[in-house]
């Protein structure tokens, strides 16, 4: 390639899909399935591998490793996936591996992220958007991040757990089980300790909404209620605010964090 936006070092191969303005660093390597768009800007020293889409206007700092083969001995070199939408920041060393046959193929990272340095984002794990991982966050595969989650440096997530929106993570948090949407939780094994209170106010969550999420919150932790009580006292609720955490308890078969 004789684009200018490229350096020199940078091995790209030839079938690679570039946005015209794409930049790449000294020493990158791009493989054959890659396509990335408008605006991003790959830093020096970074390997982009595998069935990878990058959206638009990501910024990938040094010495990631982004899109190559998953950590799991059943993978048979199957044409899986990692996706990753626009406007988001993966700082340095950070490692993203495509998904397995075993899943739905595809790992995700959505939109609006900032990731900071030594993530892992395991095959097949599903992240939504706006979320903050603070550094040396660790996703084993098939975990689910709502929007808007933020997990605090260290924290480590266990294969299969899902963790709702709004929620944050202490650091050093070890996630062995679920976490409803809007709570906050620490420790290992992690244990809630509240809501989110912070975060819903920056998001525009009226101070009515807040007070309601700290109701469910008591029923679901303060009651004394076992989990199928308090699961159904909160899926009575006709508050907007409630939905998602009512159909997040009524599918979470690994249980909460409780």
């Amino acid at each position: 390639m004789t684009n200018s936006l490229i350096h020199p070092t940078a091995l790209i191969h030839p079938n690679a899909t570039l946005a015209a303005d794409v930049e790449v660093g000294a020493y990158s390597i791009i493989g054959e399935h890659v396509e990335i768009g408008s605006g991003t800007v790959i830093g020096p020293h970074v390997v982009i591998n595998g069935h990878t889409r990058i959206g638009a206007h990501n910024r990938i700092f040094q010495f990631c490793s982004i899109g190559e083969v998953p950590q799991d001995k059943k993978y048979a070199n199957e044409p899986t996936r990692l996706e990753i939408g626009d406007h988001n920041t993966i700082r340095e060393f950070c490692t993203f591996n495509l998904g397995t046959a075993q899943d739905v193929g595809v790992t995700r990272l959505g939109n609006h992220n900032w990731i900071m340095a030594y993530v892992h984002l395991a095959h097949d794990c599903q992240v939504g958007n706006h979320t903050i991982f603070a550094n040396n966050a660790q996703l084993a595969g098939h975990v689910e991040v709502g929007d808007y989650a933020i997990l605090g440096g260290f924290t480590v997530v266990h294969q299969f757990v899902r963790i709702g929106a709004h929620i944050i993570t202490g650091m050093g948090t070890i996630l062995l089980q679920d976490v409803p949407p809007y709570v906050l939780v620490s420790g290992n094994p992690a244990a809630p300790h509240g809501i989110n209170s912070e975060g819903l106010k920056r998001r525009g969550f009226s101070s009515a909404s807040v007070m309601a999420i700290k109701r469910a919150y008591k029923t679901l932790y303060k009651s004394g209620l076992n989990l199928a009580d308090a699961r159904a006292l909160i899926a009575d609720t006709e508050q907007a605010e409630l939905q998602p955490l009512a159909e997040f308890l009524a599918n979470s078969p690994r249980g909460i964090v409780r």
